[in-house]
This record gives structure tokens, C-alpha cells and sequence, in this order.
């Protein structure tokens, strides 16, 4: 008996669900121009976020990329015997930011010329005068440390010259915060622009129809069997809206990385095509669905007041 009065609530339930969705479809198709302008509005806020998050998210690969990139190099004074270095990498390995230690010989930096503006022309120098000293390589296990553990280690004997772009480290860092916040204030002030607009179109539909709703609460209906329609119609307009960015996104993205990613693997390289559709696709969907959600209850609340 528990049993089949069980599957009756679970059979009514899912009838009624059933006749929420109707309700919100046929809702989209008896309010033409609302749907249209909720739907509008929604494509346009959802459009402005996907650019945006489109060029922040390659603007802070790009960045870490960079921050990957930077390390220190730690020349060794040249009067250092093979034990003094030792005991040198014994000390900087003891810093708890250090990831990694690598020694390169003076004869590895003569034939390595890749090192930075900063350190190259340091070596150059060396080598101008007849000698070039030893170095350890440093990597940080965060980037941002690195001002703080090049300190550290020039406390140390034996330790000559610092090199690790002192100066341009730190406002690289604090450009890459910068953007960081800016791109998040920007999506988080057009997310709630759209939740605006959205929630003042679905009002004006709901608005007309305040009669139908009052005699719907008169005759016993609850809060919750008048809510869902607009909840599922809420939630069908924001999808509707995304549909749009998550295509123009696509084929935009496709466009640019194809023709710039090549140019630019010199340098940096791009998120890679599908990755960034299917991350940035799947959060505008989202966003669309919770846009038209919210904008729907935030609207439908006041007349439910009955």
C-alpha cells in the first residue's frame, strides 16, 4: 500500500510538471513581443559577458603563462669554491617558496642567450671583461613570490648579482590584478543589468495578466502552482538568450584562433578552441537559465500577495 501511494505521488507529480511546462511554452508563444524583448534582452546582456569573458580568460592564460616564465637567477661569486655552491643550494633549497633549483655552468650561459633583456645583457657584460660566473636557476612555486625569495637568497654568502626583472615583475603582477578585477566588476555589473532588464519585460507580461492570477489565488490555487509556469518560462527565456552568444561566441573564437593563435605561440599561446566553447558555453547557458529564473520569481513575488 506505502508502495503504490508512492508511485501515485510520483505520477502526479510528474503530470504536474508536465502541465508547468506546457503552461511556460504556451506562455512564451501567447506574449509574442514580451518574449521577444525578454529574449532580447537576455541575448544582448549574455553577448557583452561572453566577449568579456572571452578576452579575460585568454588575457589571464596569457599572464600566467608569463608568471610561469619567471624565475631568478642566482649568479654565484666567483670566488666560490664546488663546496660553497653546494652549501648555497643547500640554503636556497630550505626556502619554503622554492620549487625548483637547477645549476647552470658559466659555460651553459655563454651558449644560452635566452634569458631576458635584464640577464642577457648582464652576461654579455661578463663575458665582455673575460669570465662568467656560475648560476643557480630558481622556480617559485607561486610567481607572485619571487621579489620575496630573490630577497631571501641575496642574504646569503656567495651570492653575487640577483636577476629576475626587478621592477617589471612587480607591475606585471599588479597589471594582471588589475585586469583580473576589472573583467570580474564588468561580467558581475552586466549579469545584473541583465537580471534588470529581464525582470522589469517578464513584469510588464505578468502585469496583464494580474487578473488571471488574483482569481487563480481566489479559488485556493497555492503560491507554488501559480509560481512554476513562470518559472519554467523564466527559465526557457534565458536559455533562448544564450543560444545566441554561445554561437556567436563559437564562431567568433574559431575565427581568432585560427588566425592569431599561430602568430602569437612565440609568444603566448591560446586557450585551445574547444575548451574554451565548451567553458564558456556551458556558464552562459547557465547564466541564462539563472537570469530568467530570477528575473521570473523576482516578478511573479509581489502578486502572489493576494
Amino acid at each position: 500500500m506505502f508502495v503504490m501511494n508512492n508511485e501515485v505521488n510520483t505520477a502526479m507529480k510528474l503530470r504536474m510538471l508536465g502541465r508547468h511546462i506546457k503552461e511556460g511554452l504556451k506562455n512564451l508563444g501567447r506574449n509574442g513581443w514580451m518574449t521577444f524583448a525578454s529574449v532580447s534582452a537576455v541575448t544582448v546582456s549574455l553577448l557583452l559577458v561572453g566577449l568579456f569573458m572571452m578576452v579575460i580568460l585568454n588575457l589571464n592564460s596569457m599572464a600566467d603563462q608569463v608568471k610561469d616564465d619567471v624565475e631568478i637567477h642566482a649568479f654565484i661569486d666567483v670566488t666560490a669554491n664546488s663546496s660553497d655552491e653546494k652549501h648555497l643550494k643547500e640554503q636556497i633549497k630550505q626556502i619554503d617558496q622554492v620549487q625548483s633549483i637547477q645549476y647552470q655552468t658559466n659555460q651553459e650561459g655563454l651558449n644560452n642567450l635566452a634569458l631576458g633583456d635584464e640577464t642577457e645583457s648582464y652576461v654579455k657584460s661578463l663575458d665582455n671583461i673575460g669570465f662568467l660566473p656560475n648560476y643557480y636557476v630558481v622556480k617559485t612555486e607561486n610567481p607572485e613570490q619571487v621579489p620575496k625569495v630573490a630577497k631571501e637568497i641575496k642574504q646569503f654568502n656567495h651570492v653575487g648579482e640577483l636577476k629576475y626583472g626587478q621592477g617589471k615583475v612587480e607591475k606585471l603582477f599588479s597589471v594582471v590584478d588589475i585586469a583580473k578585477s576589472v573583467g570580474l566588476v564588468l561580467v558581475v555589473g552586466l549579469l545584473f543589468t541583465s537580471i534588470f532588464l529581464i525582470t522589469n519585460t517578464i513584469k510588464l507580461t505578468i502585469v496583464a495578466r494580474r487578473t488571471e492570477i488574483e482569481i487563480m489565488k481566489l479559488v485556493g490555487a497555492t503560491n507554488a502552482f501559480v509560481r512554476w509556469p513562470f518559472f519554467m518560462e523564466g527559465l526557457f527565456l534565458g536559455i533562448l538568450g544564450a543560444v545566441l552568444p554561445v554561437a556567436a561566441v563559437a564562431v567568433g573564437y574559431q575565427y581568432i584562433y585560427q588566425h592569431f593563435n599561430d602568430r602569437m605561440m612565440s609568444m603566448f599561446e591560446m586557450i585551445p578552441y574547444q575548451d574554451l566553447v565548451i567553458m564558456l558555453g556551458s556558464i552562459l547557458l547557465v547564466l541564462g537559465a539563472l537570469i530568467g529564473v530570477l528575473g521570473s520569481m523576482q516578478s511573479v513575488r509581489k502578486f502572489l500577495s493576494v
